[in-house]
Parts: structure tokens; C-alpha cells; sequence
């Protein structure tokens, strides 16, 4: 069983990431590092608790382009470790995967990952280590061959252009949890892994900014799409749906209390409180009543 790393300076490509990793049965834990020194600091930690030990790294999964140190120097420095973990590079970029073999990586990665894909990086790090060989997964991608000497383009597929804009003809693969048309004007389209699912709006109950992207929350589920919590606030305030703080949209009919303590105003919908900033509190009492009476 491998215990994995994964290092991403965006938080909804990580969150994504890891969990493809924990899905896999043959990945025993998986922790996330939001940016290099985060990630240097944990790998410090398992190699002074040894390859046994409890914070113990068997592999990581590590961006190249980041804030401050990129994943190539964070690879740099863990070569000069006797036992260092095993790196395996997963990023947006076919341009550096002659360095990151340089550097003994395992295995590169483009994103947006495929499931498949990553679980056939999982099954070589799991060879690297020694484990048994597991019966042949049809859907894995073919062994790439040996790395090629440094002058040599390396040949691997080219990543899929951003949402959007025009890619040259060829198969494109899906990004992950990124929204596509609606198929209809009640429902929202997501994906996840490369499966398309169809979210009712009328079963949100409120969206969550994270960047770029933003995160609906169902009742015990949430799915991540690429488009801004503004843009879904423009597209559904017909719907009911209220802007309440920077980082959240509600739909209106599905908040349960609202309370104020102390000058401060919140909202619980659902097991969730989420605070309303003061620009949107009076506004949002007001809304409220309205609703209450009909």
C-alpha cells in the first residue's frame, strides 16, 4: 500500500487529486501540500521518521510550476537524500519531462488527470517499491518507454487547451469537474473523472467560491465547476439564489434560521452556518420577510 503526497499551489486541482488517490484501493493515505514550503516540511518529517516510520512518504504527486520553489527544485533537493521518496510529476506542461526524467522522476503526468492515468502512475510506483505485479488493467495506459537522453523531445500528448478556447483536432480530454453547457435551463453540468453528471439547481442549496471555480453543495454531496461564484450569481438570481458574503451564494428558500449575535449576522442552511457580510446582511432580512410572506 503506497502513502502519498500531493503538492498543488491551486487548491481545487489538488482537492481533485487527492481524491483520485484515495479512491484507489492500492493508496493506503493521502495528504495534500498547498505549496512547496508546506511540502518540503512534511517530507523533511518522513525522512527523519524513515521509510517505517509513522509519517512516513512513499511517493509524491508534485505540480512544476508553483509560488516560489517549483516542483523540478523541490525534485532537485530530495536527490540528495539517500532514500528519498518516489516523485511523480504531474503537471499542465509536456515542456519539462525531459528534466523531471533527469531527475529520476517515475513517472509525468499531464493534467487534467485521468483517472486511468493516474492509476497506472500509482501501479509503477508500487513496482519501483517492489510489490507485486497486479493482474493487467484494461483501462491503464500503455508503459511509456525508457526516458530519452536529454536532447530528445520527449513524445507525450498535448494538454487540453483552457475551457473555452480552440484546440487543434484530436481528442481532447476531460478537465476535471469542469463545467460544460447546460442540458437544460434547470440543470447544471459538471464532470468528475470524465463522467458528465446533471445537477439539478433546484437541489443546491448554496455555492461556495474557491478561486475560479466554485463548489455547489447538495444535501450530503458537492461538485466542483470551473465558472465564478459571480457569473452563477448573475445567472441565478431569478432562481432565488442570494449573494450573502464574498464567498457564498444561498438559495434563498432553503435557509433554515438566521441569527444574530453580537453584530454579527449568519445563516445556517442545512448542518452548514455561513456568515453574511454586513453589506449583504440588511438586504438579506429583508429578502427574507419578503419570502416569509409570500
Amino acid at each position: 500500500m503506497l502513502r502519498a503526497l500531493a503538492v498543488d499551489d491551486e487548491k481545487p486541482l489538488l482537492e481533485e487529486l487527492l481524491y483520485l488517490l484515495r479512491s484507489d484501493p492500492r493508496v493506503s493515505s493521502a495528504e495534500g501540500a498547498c505549496d512547496a514550503t508546506e511540502a518540503l516540511r512534511r517530507i523533511t518529517r518522513a525522512l527523519e521518521s524513515g521509510p517505517e516510520g509513522p509519517d512516513g512518504i512513499d511517493v509524491v504527486f508534485l505540480d512544476i510550476q508553483m509560488a516560489g520553489l517549483t516542483g523540478l527544485d523541490i525534485a532537485r533537493l530530495l536527490a540528495g537524500f539517500a532514500r528519498p521518496p518516489l516523485i511523480v510529476f504531474v503537471t499542465a506542461h509536456e515542456g519539462f519531462a525531459v528534466q523531471a526524467f533527469d531527475l529520476k522522476a517515475i513517472d509525468y503526468v499531464l493534467k487534467p488527470v485521468r483517472p486511468e492515468r493516474l492509476a497506472e502512475a500509482v501501479r509503477r510506483a508500487r513496482a519501483q517499491l517492489g510489490d507485486p505485479p497486479q493482474p493487467a488493467d484494461p483501462t491503464a495506459c500503455p508503459a511509456l518507454p525508457d526516458p530519452p537522453a536529454a536532447s530528445a523531445r520527449v513524445p507525450l500528448p498535448a494538454p487540453a487547451a483552457a475551457v473555452g478556447t480552440p484546440t487543434a483536432p484530436g481528442p481532447r480530454r476531460p478537465a476535471p469537474e469542469v463545467t460544460v453547457a447546460d442540458r437544460t435551463s434547470d440543470q447544471i453540468a459538471v464532470e468528475l473523472g470524465g463522467v458528465t453528471r446533471f445537477v439539478a439547481i433546484a437541489d443546491i442549496a448554496y455555492v461556495e467560491a474557491q478561486g475560479d471555480y466554485a463548489r455547489l453543495h447538495t444535501d450530503g454531496a458537492s461538485h466542483l465547476v470551473r465558472i465564478p461564484l459571480s457569473t452563477l450569481e448573475e445567472r441565478w438570481a431569478a432562481r432565488g439564489f442570494v449573494r450573502i458574503h464574498r464567498r457564498h451564494l444561498v438559495a434563498l428558500g432553503r435557509i433554515d434560521e438566521l441569527r444574530l449575535d453580537s453584530g454579527t449576522t449568519s445563516v445556517r442552511v442545512g448542518s452548514a452556518e455561513l456568515q453574511v457580510s454586513r453589506r449583504h446582511a440588511r438586504e438579506l432580512r429583508d429578502l427574507l420577510t419578503r419570502h416569509a410572506t409570500g
